[in-house]
């Protein structure tokens, strides 16, 4: 613990990073500023309540995940109610998918710096369609849907002028939501996006502690002799499934790779040995967005129309259609998120064998690339199998512990992956400014391994 704070005290000493430092921290500042700006013309306070209530009825919907990751600013309807979801969603589209299967989109990637700020123009012009999409039918939402079933007036002056208001107020600030992560990105320290949604979820904490305590009761942790003791094994328990979901995240399978010997005049070349190393979880917390963004598309459909009202409870978290169904995308995710990599597989075996090196008892070219999808596949098994298990232990504890939705979603699931990976990302960043400039590390052994 020591040694993590002298870590911390030497970067800020650095006044290159303490000036990334500061800047990080004035973006997330002003996004944490923005979560609590109303759109004009909405009960916020009353929208919160009822998300509270649908909280409470369903054991915690995917409405209720997602107004985690936009830090509460969903349930109350603000400026960033679309939080970054959107921007993440385009980039994942545009920078992944199309880039992979359309051949001029390919293209622009290997062009270099170039080709990639053509294509990441295009996932800005995406996340703005995404955004105005997502705007208008949040306010037909709060029109219809919640005002029918609650018999709550959440919209002031419904209507067209109201649509257009949200769409346009919802817009301007997904954008600026974009441009603070892009600012993060190049002038900061870490990745924006991934930092922007984690002070969303962290932001979270607060009402999480709130809700333990009301969940004690009026005589606090003293309540009863078995409180204190559930709370202390809550403790223990996050603090274990935070060490293996740090395990999971720095493992690696490291394929053995072997230099071959040339005898050039009287010197002799090569001969080394090396890896090759494969990520444990090499789509990182994708499959379950993907996941959960597709299971969404329910939810909002049986709020457009009265006869499909049934899907909202065939699709309530505590379901077991729901975990089914949940699980197999996940499933199908993961493997797809890898199958989306695997030509790198075929453009490092031809490269080993331009290079001399090859895997030990493997023959180069084919063969070698069967070899590293095999091992790939295996590996990817795990990984699934992982994600399921942390995606799904929220839902298990919130029915095994009686506990709140909002803190059984920080005992696994998406928000407990991204705050580790984004965490230990960041911290490698500022390991690696620290090494460059002579200064220890956070650890005395080792370091820190990127996702």
């Amino acid at each position: 613990m020591f040694r993590l704070f002298n870590a911390l005290i030497n970067a800020w000493s650095i006044p290159e990073l303490r000036k990334k430092l500061l800047f990080t921290l004035a973006m997330l500042a002003l996004y944490e500023v923005g979560i609590f700006i109303p759109v004009p013309g909405v009960n916020g306070k009353e929208l919160g309540r009822i998300f509270n209530e649908l909280a409470q009825q369903t054991g915690g919907g995917l409405l209720n995940l997602l107004d985690m990751f936009t830090g509460g600013a969903l349930s109350h309807a603000t400026i960033f109610a679309l939080g970054i979801m959107p921007y993440i969603s385009a980039t994942i589209i545009v920078e992944t998918l199309l880039a992979t299967a359309i051949p001029a989109l390919e293209k622009l990637r290997k062009e270099g710096m170039q080709g990639y700020r053509k294509l990441h123009q295009y996932s800005r012009y995406a996340t703005v369609v995404l955004a105005v999409i997502n705007s208008f039918m949040y306010a037909m939402l709060l029109e219809k849907a919640i005002p029918g079933q609650f018999h709550a007036q959440i919209v002031l002056y419904p209507g067209l002028g109201f649509r257009l208001l949200t769409v346009l107020t919802m817009t301007g600030g997904m954008a600026l939501i974009m441009w603070l992560a892009e600012q993060i990105t190049e002038r900061g320290i870490g990745n924006g996006m991934s930092l922007l949604m984690t002070a969303s979820i962290v932001g979270r904490i607060p009402l999480a502690i709130r809700d333990i305590f009301m969940q004690l009761g009026p005589g606090g942790i003293n309540q009863s002799p078995m409180q204190p003791l559930m709370l202390l094994f809550m403790g223990v328990f996050l603090v274990g499934i935070v060490m293996a979901v740090i395990f999971v995240e720095q493992g690696q399978r490291r394929i053995p790779v072997q230099y071959a010997r040339r005898v050039v005049g009287h010197r002799q070349y090569g001969g080394q040995s090396t890896y090759l190393p494969l990520k444990v979880n090499s789509g990182g917390v994708l499959p379950i967005i993907f996941a959960v963004s597709l299971l969404y598309f329910p939810i909002q459909i049986a709020s457009f129309v009265p006869q499909l009202a049934g899907l909202t409870d065939w699709f309530s978290r505590t379901s077991l259609v729901f975990n089914l169904v949940y699980a197999v995308l996940i499933l199908f995710f993961t493997y797809f998120s890898t199958a989306i990599t695997a030509h790198q597989f075929l453009e490092a075996a031809e490269q080993m064998k331009k290079v001399g090196a090859f895997v030990p008892g493997v023959r180069p070219g084919q063969p070698t690339v069967e070899y590293l999808d095999t091992i790939l596949t295996r590996v990817t098994f795990v990984a699934a199998i992982y994600l399921v298990a942390i995606a799904i232990l929220p839902d298990i504890i919130m029915a095994w512990m009686k506990i709140p939705p909002r803190v059984a979603g920080f005992f696994g699931g998406t928000s407990l992956l991204i705050v580790v990976g984004v965490t230990l990302d960041t911290m490698k960043q500022i390991e690696s400014h620290l090494l460059m400039r002579h200064y220890e590390g956070f650890f005395r052994s080792g370091r820190l391994k990127g996702r």
